[in-house]
């Protein structure tokens, strides 16, 4: 197997996204980092090129000078900067001929999701938005059980994601919240676009549903804040299904508590992020059933993922690495004229265009006093 090369724009001294994808690219040794432009400063880009150990040469002062001289030379780049600035990096990067793999959300705006989306398939290239839960083997499992029709006909969905890290006046969170309570840096939304989108894309994947419309109400309950920072969300998909969405930042004693409850005529499926490596299937007849990783009970095509036997753990990192494994095959079978579109396995550019149009369906609902907004 050919190592692939890549690049990585953000990721600087004190990132902990940016240390948590190179950590996830890691775990199966597909690729190595090799240039990068890792602070708007270039003396903390120098200093962070010179910690991961790579040639100066290749580390950068601009993403601009980046994507110019690194083009032909890398197969994919990652983004993972704040999010105003996910739009011009992707760009250029995809007008520069490189495969993208860019932290959610996609962009700020719908024209720009348009124009990425649009870009990404003139360029024929290939383009992950790494939401990284739908990496977990069991959230593969629900998807897959789902797609093969054996949980019926789904009625109704409830999903809530959160936090507790942003529940005091005054305090920021540190360099990770400060950039996304600034309306400058994140765009207008704050616990919608950071986690709002997880639960989107999450419900989406595992169900396929469609969202045909939302009703929205975004509190800012802790004082001081300028963004949202506690959501309620009401959904109504294609083809009738229901669903309820909260994600909130002020939840003391909740950390990551991404969790999916789907309704279906045959049953019932409850999924929780802290507890990423078993599933509670529940039949029509009431009779509940454990699916672990690692074991017979999950779906062939989520099961592959797996890399411990059951019983040691797998959680976050392994996740985000199960979808940069896949955008790895598909890179490799790009080059040697393999690839078949089938073969994705990972939340794409088109995807994270549908989470930027649901978070301003949200905005506008909530703008005219939490009325029903058609996406």
């Amino acid at each position: 197997m050919k190592k692939l090369y890549y690049g990585m724009v953000g990721g600087g001294p004190g990132s902990f996204i940016g240390d948590a994808h190179r950590r996830s690219i890691s775990i199966d040794g597909q690729a190595e980092l090799v240039a990068g432009c890792f602070s708007r400063t270039p003396e903390k880009c120098r200093e962070k090129g010179a910690e991961l150990g790579l040639d100066p040469e290749r580390c950068y002062g601009s993403f601009e000078e980046m994507a110019k001289a690194e083009a032909g030379k890398l197969d994919f780049v990652v983004v993972v900067t704040p999010n105003v600035s996910h739009y011009p990096v992707c760009k250029a990067f995809l007008q520069a001929g490189v495969n993208v793999a860019c932290d959610k959300p996609l962009c700020l705006t719908v024209p720009e999701a348009e124009e990425l989306v649009a870009l990404a398939k003139e360029k024929d290239l290939l383009f992950l938005v790494t939401y990284t839960y739908t990496g977990h083997v069991t959230a593969k499992h629900v998807r897959d059980y789902i797609r093969a029709g054996k949980l019926g006909k789904i009625r109704t969905v409830m999903a809530e994601y959160p936090q507790g890290w942003l529940a005091y006046e005054g305090e920021w969170g540190g360099k990770q919240g400060e950039w996304r309570c600034d309306p400058a840096q994140s765009g207008g939304v704050n616990c919608l676009g950071d986690l709002g989108t997880h639960v989107e894309n999450m419900v989406s994947m595992m169900t396929g549903l469609k969202i045909k419309r939302v009703l929205a109400k975004m509190d800012k309950l802790v004082p001081g804040r300028v963004l949202d920072d506690n959501d309620v969300i009401l959904v109504e998909y294609e083809g009738g299904a229901v669903g309820s969405y909260w994600t909130s930042q002020v939840a003391i004693g909740r950390d990551n508590d991404l969790a999916v409850r789907i309704y279906g005529e045959n049953g019932s499926i409850e999924w929780k992020q802290t507890e990423c490596e078993k599933v509670l299937m529940v039949s029509r007849d009431g009779t509940l059933t454990e699916r672990h990783r690692g074991n017979g009970g999950i779906e062939p095509g989520a099961a592959k993922y797996g890399r411990l036997p059951s019983g040691h753990n797998e959680g976050w990192l392994e996740a985000m690495g199960n979808l940069y494994a896949s955008f790895a095959e598909c890179i490799r079978a790009k080059k040697d004229g393999t690839f078949k579109p089938e073969m994705i396995d990972f939340q794409t550019v088109e995807d994270g265009a549908e989470g930027v149009k649901f978070v301003h369906a949200c905005l506008k609902s909530n703008e005219n006093g939490s009325v029903w907004v058609e996406l």
